[in-house]
């Protein structure tokens, strides 16, 4: 069963590179992924695990790690917006200063962060 399941594996595979390779700019599209997973395991992989070796020794690392995430999951959202290079092709659509945006929502993630920390030391 396993050489059968296999075999069908490495079937459809090439009937997806058979009609993925003529495709005209596939070589960039690949040269994008291949940058991206080299800046992951070259940058952003040894900074988080660099920040959560720091974070560890916190006494309120719950919270941090909690505001750590949220910030991290507000910056991959805006981070389109924000480095699409010339205007927006409806100008319509992106009418907000997001890079404002996003610092104000850092900014109050931050403080919440910050307020609980000091609301679990009061106790």
């Amino acid at each position: 069963m396993r050489i059968i399941l296999g075999v069908a594996g490495v079937a459809l595979i090439a009937v997806g590179l058979f009609f993925l390779l003529p495709l005209p700019g596939l070589w960039g599209v690949a040269a994008g992924f291949a940058g991206a997973v080299a800046l992951h395991d070259a940058i952003v992989g040894p900074l988080v695990l660099l920040t959560g070796l720091l974070v560890a020794r916190l006494p309120d690392r719950a919270v941090v790690r909690g505001a750590l995430i949220s910030m991290g999951a507000l910056v991959l959202v805006t981070l389109p917006v924000l480095l699409r290079p010339g205007p927006p092709p409806n100008p319509t659509l992106l009418t907000l200063p997001y890079g404002r945006n996003l610092l104000i929502c850092l900014g109050v993630v931050a403080v919440v962060a910050v307020a609980l920390v000091l609301v679990r030391r009061r106790r």
